[in-house]
């Protein structure tokens, strides 16, 4: 029996990655997908014609019951969400309704029409905002410091309140920093990688960042769904934190970035005040040990071959005339 899967998201980058997973495992697959007069499905272009979409918002209720109604499907997993911490200060509302909200929403429509669907929960870092202990585990305190965060709290507990209360098969996957080429040009990865090939092309001569000190730990978006899917193969429904382990600055994801391209980040990068947050999270460091020792996972991609990777895909991007900025949503 062939398994189904609806994913919401499917269009950014974690989703996109998704699917591409689940269609080589045999999956049919599913993607939620927001209508609006421009459609962002560059990342999943070359894979449209072996999915369905279907129309739908986190925020409406009625579209999110038609999803699982016509998809039944067995797995789900919740990646959409206004993800970008910085957008979430100037849209509170818009993001607890979306990132909080619209994970309930989802939840609901599952209790009353699919109540066997198996349902993955995209929990962040974030929620530990203002760290309790280096590592984080499953056990760590949150301290989120930003709506974004606080809105995904939300969702985390939600998951568990459901997955307690009504016996659903519903997990979330605390993922720390996972990037790839494929990253929004707004994140501060991408940002980094894009402007150091326009640099190297000659299209600009500098790059303002942020807080160059803040630590991270990322790791490669491609790794992280082959850890979501492990979570919903499971015996039963458990949280895991999803982290590489280590941690790097910004500074260094900066150094390698523009060092694979043959440059020196002291000659073009700036600090701007102006792109610190209003509450900084100085630093985050995940623990995996739970998801290695239960679930066998382990992530293929080091940081150094991550911002390399990035680095380079922009470069040949831009040689090629296609500008990220222009063809990424």
């Amino acid at each position: 029996m062939t398994k189904k899967a609806l994913i919401t998201g499917i269009t950014g980058q974690d989703g996109s990655y998704m699917a591409e997973l689940l269609l080589e495992k045999g999956y049919k697959v599913y993607g939620l997908i927001r209508r609006s007069s421009h459609e962002p499905t560059e990342r999943i272009n070359p894979i449209l014609n072996r999915i369905t979409l279907i129309d739908g918002d986190l925020t409406d209720q009625s579209s999110l019951d038609e999803a699982i109604r016509t998809a039944k499907p067995d797995e789900v997993y919740n990646l959409a969400a206004q993800s970008f911490v910085a957008v979430s200060w100037n849209q509170p509302i818009l993001t607890g309704d979306v990132t909080g909200l619209g994970l309930t929403r989802i939840l609901e429509a599952i209790r009353h029409i699919k109540p066997d669907a198996r349902f993955y929960q995209a929990s962040s870092s974030e929620m530990f905002g203002k760290v309790q202990e280096v590592p984080q585990t499953e056990k760590t305190p949150f301290y989120p410091r930003s709506p974004y965060g606080i809105a995904k709290v939300y969702g985390h507990y939600m998951t568990v309140n459901y997955r307690e209360s009504y016996n659903l098969f519903a997990c979330s996957g605390i993922c720390f920093n996972h990037e790839s080429p494929r990253r929004g040009l707004e994140f501060v990865t991408r940002k980094i990688t894009y402007h150091a090939a326009k640099i190297k092309l000659g299209l600009e001569k500098e790059l303002p960042l942020g807080n160059l000190d803040a630590q991270r730990d990322w790791g490669f978006a491609g790794d992280y769904v082959e850890a979501m899917w492990r979570m919903l193969q499971a015996d039963k429904p458990e949280d895991f934190v999803i982290a590489t382990g280590e941690t790097h600055s910004v500074r260094e994801f900066v150094q390698i970035a523009f060092e694979s391209l043959d440059l020196d980040y002291k000659k073009y990068v700036r600090v701007d005040p102006k792109f610190f947050r209003p509450a900084e999270v100085d630093q985050l460091l995940g623990s995996p040990a739970k998801i290695k020792k239960a679930l066998h996972w382990d992530p293929k991609v080091s940081f150094k071959e991550l911002v390399k990777m990035m680095a380079e895909s922009d470069l040949k991007l831009l040689q090629s005339g296609k500008d990220p900025a222009l063809t990424t949503s």
